[in-house]
């Protein structure tokens, strides 16, 4: 299991920035797959953006592409999440986690962020 702890989110006025940073113990990181994924209150928990294994290559939901920006640093074992040009509809609790072989592991606690209008 790879242990994962966020942190980075705050409370920020619409148009904003915030960077979001998501650090996951073990040796092997760049095995991983490393998404991130966001619950608003009431509801389901969404797919945000993933960074590939081995390649880096990004994946993004159509509502935060050209706004958000996935990278990652094998070397840190973290994993950061630049959010620009906020909205009021990004208020969440974004979570990380580490994908392999389809499996995820144990959800950390998340960071909450919150987007003032």
């Amino acid at each position: 299991q790879v242990q994962l702890v966020e942190s980075g989110g705050g409370l920020v006025q619409a148009g904003g920035s915030l960077r979001l940073s998501c650090a996951a113990s073990g040796r092997t990181f760049s095995s991983y797959t490393m998404g991130w994924f966001r619950q608003a209150p009431g509801k389901e928990r969404e797919f945000v953006v993933a960074s590939r294994r081995f390649s880096g290559d990004a994946y993004y939901a159509d509502s935060v592409k050209a706004r958000f920006t996935i990278s990652r640093d094998n070397a840190k074992n973290t994993v950061y999440l630049q959010m620009n040009g906020l909205k009021s509809e990004d208020t969440a609790v974004y979570s990380c986690n580490a994908v392999r072989y389809g499996r995820f592991n144990s959800w950390g606690q998340g960071t909450q962020v919150t987007v003032s209008s």
